[in-house]
């Protein structure tokens, strides 16, 4: 009897075990984080592009000067690529460029991580695709000191 709780047990674990990250999903989803961030430092738009899905959204909530009412500002990954291109985010100076980057959670193809920068932070929804980590989607609020 014990035995087949044991078989059970077993069983029912394996779905769970199967979908187990590795180290090495770890590290490519800090890599692919660490694309993003540095490449809008450097400018880099090769960086950016490996690191965003072409059809990413980038989305933050504002509030409409009209209306007072909050409304969904939103870009894609062709923007995000462009201003890194453009080296918009070379205009932080060296000494202000935070990129710190922690993964928040990791569930078989997706994970979810906060990217601390300079003036923003970035809560970076990433999923493995055709075997490469990438971002999908991004919600991001500037920092109250750098909002006024």
């Amino acid at each position: 009897m014990i035995a087949r709780y044991g078989l059970l047990v077993a069983v029912l674990a394996l779905p769970a075990v199967a979908r187990a990250q590795t180290a090495a999903d770890s590290s490519a989803i800090r890599a692919t984080a660490l694309d993003y961030v540095e490449g809008w430092y450097e400018g880099n738009a090769e960086r950016m592009s490996r690191a965003v899905h072409p059809e990413l959204v980038k989305r933050i909530v504002v509030s409409d000067t009209a209306t007072k009412h909050s409304v969904i500002e939103t870009m894609g990954a062709t923007a995000l690529v462009n201003g890194a291109r453009h080296g918009w985010g070379k205009k932080t100076p060296a000494d202000r460029r935070r990129k710190d980057v922690t993964i928040l959670d990791i569930f078989g193809n997706a994970a979810s991580v906060k990217a601390v920068m300079a003036d923003w932070i970035d809560y970076l929804q990433i999923a493995k695709v055709d075997g490469r980590w990438v971002i999908v989607n991004v919600l991001w609020e500037s920092k109250p000191e750098s909002k006024g």
